[in-house]
Order: C-alpha cells, then structure tokens, then sequence
C-alpha cells in the first residue's frame, strides 16, 4: 500500500487536502455551481497541495 511508505508530512498533506477538497466539492455543487467546473477548481488546488508533498 503507497500510504505505507510515505512520510508522515506527507500524510498529514494529504489528509489535510481531503478534508479540505472534499469540503468545498461539497459546497460548491450544492450552492448550485456548474460541476465541470467545480472539478476543474478543485484539480487546480490538488495540484497545489501535490506540489507542497513534492
């Protein structure tokens, strides 16, 4: 399993971004917003939190 092997920043990142992106996923489509584009924000700020890992 890849979680094995990763550090402990990292995973605290990584929990940190799901939380957070799940959140506004939640938010944004239930506030009636295109869903097309509310993935496309929240791939915007995934990439953001993988370039904080890296």
């Amino acid at each position: 399993h890849k979680e094995a092997d990763a550090s402990e920043g990292a995973k605290a990142i990584a929990w940190k971004a799901q939380k957070r992106l799940c959140g506004r996923y939640r938010t944004l489509t239930q506030a009636g917003k295109n869903t097309k584009l509310v993935c496309v924000a929240i791939a915007r700020e995934l990439v953001g939190f993988v370039w904080d890992i890296v």
